[in-house]
């Protein structure tokens, strides 16, 4: 049994919560529950009847077997009610005691479905009455008729009638002119909570091969959790590939193939066993599969194979015509006037849902159902019908993929050219390819790197807990040094956020190992390295081995051929470089290779290489082009298929805007971020993109929204956790309590990566003139922010010497400076408000109130316009100590956050689903939707859609 309390359905349990209040005080009604098998329309009608504590419930399922017999259902819905059936009047009585009792009722339509809404209201004249009709699209259709007839005369009446169909055409047939709610499919986090209620202890990397192999689909995740191993939940055994054997909708799935004819169950394996083909493929496949064609094996070749296909003469089917009006031969008219039909009956079965660009299984975790449904002979018939037909059609590697499945082992030949096609392929197929090379390869070492490949592709695709399961496999083959110290190399990127330090003891470890064999690879473990060492703070043996692989690569070079050196590598060694003379103090030489990065990125493709000099554009201070590079990034990331990239490149992107002051564009990012990450694979990514949102929080002064979000990310690593600081002493600094917000930036400074610690230099000279270090943090911000040459940074440098300085007079010429340089710049404004409060400050504090009571106000009013209530508040007790009269601010624009919210609310999103989705409670956005109300002079949400709708 599923769960009773639905997860992530809040918004249908209002739904339906609202039906049985309206029945309770005498007005009933009717809803249609449609969602696909196994996505909780069962269990939304259990949370229904549990709901409905002081209501009677009827409850009448559907039955497949049942689904010809005349009013078979209408018999099941009367049957708890024959004592009230004989108290009826003779004109309703009778048409009921006909269906009661098994015969065809004389009455017509009309007078059987007014009988049935005089017994309903006879039975909720003691209480209110709730009828539940699960899988009711496989009741008669008589039955059907006096339900939607009973629906319509209710009115008035404490009756609920509630009903779930599949969601297909048949079950929307069925439901014709009711009232239908769509159930959506459970969002990643409902899934994980899920999985969390069913397998206490999971680990998220378990997690996201479940949801991968349920397709997110809710039943399927209990079947599956259920089932899990103390072992399997904490990720030290391999996961299951389908459903355990007493599924209850493995079953279910197993039941709608048994009944279909061979040919259908034929296609139906085709598509599960290449969910990629198109209909016109598989029906050529099929054609293959029972005319019993097959490969034909190249005698000339080593091992290899000919990807043969038939010769196709003149002539368009009807399989060629779903794929688009391609020339078709004999065969393919053949399979198209046999194979459409099964086509047909699989989709009516509710197994399949067929489109002209390819077959999708309903639900898609049963495709590993239908796929180990069929005998191993017929499995290989169907790999080698589509090799033939995906490879004479040009798609040869998931060709190659079907004859590796197939082959005998060792195959060196083909294990070269899966690796080989593999080097164009999207992640996730690179990975199988890469797999599949390893088990055909003959040797140890080759088996072996190819595993580390996959591994790799894993990763980028966000897989890491089967990442790290390949390489450990790597590493127990009999491989060479190369291949094992790259092995360690993967191990320490898969945990360089969790164990910085230890990832860069190993990865500088493996830099040296590999310096003289695989400079390549070296470089690849350095950069990796450089990451690590920015995040512990310490260099280690960082500089020396990067000058020595840069003198190496160079040297390999010299010695070869004159080949260009190719931009990646290029980046590679000036990004290496660059970071080894930061580490040693040669920041001019630094700068330059760093500034090189970058002229490069303008030339790459690679999302990796450009998160990296994404990264290398804030240290530069070079925001807006480093938000543009994270951009570019996450978009070739996407394109890809490299999920795991994604967040990453979103939280560079998140943190550029943030440094350029663009915090609505910060947001944005970190909002998609928190969004896509835990589905991605990295969790860890997710807390980070979380304590950004607490972060940008506190930078306006929501300290209410910060708070939240800083709770929902765990705080495993140190960098979510100097976030935390920094958003904490952010809202101390507002709030009047400068001591403590500099205590935490002070252990900021001392412990955190450069970009930190360059980052919140200017609040901790904010914050005390005594703190400590203050003097040091004020060197290292004024060389650094001089280095990059940008306005806003040289603002922000000017800002921090009026600080600083204990010469009143120098102070407001350096206050006056950093005005020019924001002048100079095209942020949104806050850096300059607040640059213009704390002159307005000085200038108040040397008894200059008139000269303070411009900058002041032009502080509140930017201030109000970006939402920054308690930064608004502290600029207008300044300027009221100035001496004037603060008017009342008029209405002003919505800010990003506010404006994600009323679009949300006026879509109809509740308070809960708008909050799910910020990552903030419903009280907040309740707090946050009246600032909008206000706002924008509206009173409810209905104003809100229409003054949104129209313009």
């Amino acid at each position: 049994m599923h769960e009773v309390a639905p997860v992530g359905r809040d918004a249908d349990l209002a739904a339906i919560a609202g039906l049985i209040k309206a029945a309770a005080e005498g007005r009933g009604g009717v809803l249609v529950l449609a969602a696909g098998p196994g996505e909780g329309r069962t269990t939304m009608l259990r949370a229904a009847a549990a709901a409905a504590a002081a209501t009677g419930v009827i409850s009448v399922p559907g039955h497949a077997d049942e689904s010809d017999v005349a009013y078979g259902g209408l018999e099941r819905l009367l049957a708890p009610l024959d004592d009230l059936v004989r108290e009826l009047p003779a004109q309703w009585r009778e048409p009921l005691l006909a269906v009661a009792g098994g015969r065809e009722p004389e009455a017509g339509p009309l007078p059987l479905g007014l009988a049935v809404v005089a017994l309903l209201r006879r039975v909720a004249r003691e209480r209110p009455l709730m009828c539940l009709f699960d899988d009711a699209d496989l009741l008669d259709r008589e039955t059907w008729q006096v339900i939607r007839l009973v629906a319509r005369r209710l009115g008035g009446a404490p009756v609920v009638l509630l009903a779930s169909v599949t969601a297909n055409a048949v079950g929307h047939a069925a439901a014709a002119g009711l009232p239908m709610r769509q159930l959506r499919p459970l969002d990643d986090e409902a899934c994980r909570e899920l999985l969390r209620r069913r397998a206490p202890g999971i680990t998220d990397d378990v997690a996201a091969g479940l949801l991968d192999i349920a397709c997110a689909n809710a039943a399927a995740l209990v079947d599956l959790a259920t089932a899990l191993s103390p072992e399997q939940r904490r990720g030290y055994a391999a996961l299951p590939t389908t459903l355990p054997p007493d599924s209850g909708l493995r079953l279910r799935v197993s039941a709608g193939l048994s009944v279909l004819p061979r040919p259908a169950r034929t296609l139906l394996l085709l598509a599960a066993t290449d969910p990629s083909a198109r209909p016109a493929e598989l029906l050529a496949a099929a054609a293959r599969m029972e005319g019993g064609a097959r490969l034909v094996a190249d005698s000339a070749g080593e091992g290899g194979a000919e990807l043969a296909v038939p010769a196709r003469p003149d002539g368009a089917g009807a399989a060629a015509r779903i794929a688009g009006g391609e020339r078709g031969g004999a065969q393919a008219e053949i399979a198209g006037a046999a194979g459409l039909s099964d086509l047909d009956l699989a989709e009516r079965g509710g197994l399949v849902a067929v489109a002209e660009n390819g077959v999708r299984f309903t639900p898609g975790v049963a495709r590993s159902v239908v796929y180990e449904a069929e005998p191993l002979g017929r499995r290989h018939a169907a790999h080698l019908a589509l090799a033939a037909v995906l490879g004479g059609r040009g798609r040869r590697l998931s060709a190659l993929l079907h004859l590796a499945v197939v082959a005998e082992r060792p195959d060196e030949e083909l294990a070269r050219e899966l690796m080989v096609a593999a080097e164009e392929a999207p992640p996730m197929a690179a990975a199988r390819a890469q797999q599949r090379a390893a088990e055909l390869s003959g040797s140890g070492g080759a088996a072996a790197a190819a595993l580390l490949a996959a591994a790799r592709s894993l990763m980028a695709a966000g897989r890491t807990h089967e990442a790290g399961l390949l390489v450990r496999r790597a590493g127990k083959l009999r491989g060479s040094a190369v291949v094992r110290a790259r092995a360690r190399g993967v191990l320490a990127e898969i945990n360089l956020r969790q164990a910085p330090a230890a990832a860069q003891d190993v990865l500088l470890e493996v830099a040296g190992e590999l310096m003289d064999a695989d400079p390549g690879g070296a470089l690849e473990a350095l950069l990796l390295a450089g990451e690590a060492c920015g995040r512990t703070g310490e260099p280690g043996r960082y500089p020396v081995l990067a000058r020595q692989v840069a003198a190496r690569l160079d040297g390999v070079r010299s010695t070869a051929a004159p080949v260009a050196r190719s931009t990646g590598e290029a980046m590679g060694l000036h990004q290496v470089v660059g970071v080894a003379d930061l580490m040693t103090g040669a920041e001019e030489a630094a700068f330059g290779h760093l500034r090189e990065v970058l002229r490069l990125a303008e030339r790459t493709a690679e999302p990796a290489a450009l998160i990296r000099a994404a990264n290398t554009g804030i240290l530069l201070g070079q925001d807006k082009r480093a938000a543009r590079l994270a951009g570019r990034a996450a978009g070739l990331a996407r394109e890809s298929g490299a999920h795991a990239l994604v967040p990453a490149a979103l939280e560079v992107a998140a943190y550029a805007d943030l440094a350029a002051g663009r915090y609505d564009l910060a947001t944005a990012s970190a909002l998609d971020g928190a969004a896509v990450a835990r589905g991605a694979g990295r969790p860890d990514l997710a807390d980070t993109h979380l304590a950004l949102l607490g972060l940008l929080a506190a930078f306006v002064g929501d300290r209410e929204s910060a708070v939240e979000r800083l709770a929902a990310a765990r705080r495993a690593d140190a960098e979510v956790r100097a976030l935390g600081d920094w958003a904490e002493a952010l809202l101390d600094l507002v709030a009047g309590q400068p001591a403590s917000a500099a205590q935490r930036l002070a252990g900021i400074f001392s412990g955190g990566s450069m970009i930190l610690r360059v980052a919140v230099t200017p609040h901790l000279l904010e914050a005390s003139e005594r703190a400590e270090g203050r003097q040091h943090a004020a060197a290292v911000f004024d060389q650094w922010a001089g280095r990059t040459r940008q306005s806003g940074w040289l603002a922000l440098r000017s800002r921090c010497r009026a600080l600083t300085t204990a010469d009143y007079d120098a102070a407001e010429d350096h206050f006056r400076e950093a005005l020019g340089w924001h002048g100079r710049d095209d942020d949104p404004g806050f850096a300059r408000a607040h640059t213009e409060l704390l002159y307005g400050r000085h200038l108040r504090r040397r008894r200059r109130p008139a000269e303070a009571r411009d900058h002041l106000r032009r502080a509140v009013d930017t201030f109000h316009r970006l939402d920054a209530r308690p930064w608004a508040e502290q600029a207008v007790r300044e300027l009221r100590a100035a001496g004037a009269k603060v008017d009342p601010i008029g209405r002003t624009p919505l800010t990003a956050q506010q404006e994600r919210i009323a679009g949300l609310v006026a879509e109809g999103a509740t308070n809960r689903e708008v909050a799910r989705q910020l990552h903030l409670s419903p009280r907040t956005i309740d707090h946050h939707l009246r600032n909008v109300f206000a706002r924008l002079g509206v009173r409810s949400r209905t104003e809100l859609a229409h003054l949104l709708a129209a313009g």
